[in-house]
């Protein structure tokens, strides 16, 4: 396939693949140098549709737990494409609630889809990696979303 004839979301697993390295950088967005799970959503947007839509304010490392705002949910629905939970694709955005009852603050970016289905995210104390898409994970993914074809 050409990468003319790419889908927007082979375009963005293919654009999350080139971070895998990147080291673990709270708040950070620079491919090779530092990321966190947005940042690495923020630098595939970046490199699949040009500039940012808004810059995210300062955040903690918890979030929005004390407030119990999805502040990071309301972002994704701002500028991504929401998609049912059940309809894979390559480069979905996919949102995690890590623990019961805690906000959605983790995001990862589908890799391959079907049997051997995997995603690509910043871990606090991992580099950029593509991770097997096992059972626990699927369980804590509680929305998905496709980049926009175009902004």
């Amino acid at each position: 396939m050409s990468i003319a004839s790419e889908s927007v979301g082979e375009r963005a697993a293919r654009a999350a693949r080139r971070w895998i390295g990147t080291p673990y950088r709270h708040q950070a967005s620079c491919r090779g140098a530092g990321c966190d799970c947005l940042g690495l959503v923020r630098g595939v947007w970046r490199d699949i549709l040009g500039h940012e839509p808004e810059a995210p304010p300062p955040y903690s490392m918890d979030w929005s737990e004390p407030s119990r705002d999805e502040v990071l949910w309301r972002a994704a629905t701002r500028h991504l494409v929401a998609r049912p939970l059940d309809s894979e694709a390559p480069g979905d955005v996919l949102l995690f609630r890590m623990r019961e009852g805690a906000v959605a603050k983790h995001l990862g970016i589908a890799g391959h889809v079907g049997e051997a289905a995997s995603f690509i995210h910043a871990y606090s104390d991992h580099a950029v990696l593509e991770s097997p898409l096992t059972p626990p994970w699927r369980a804590r993914i509680v929305a998905r979303f496709s980049f926009p074809q175009e902004v």
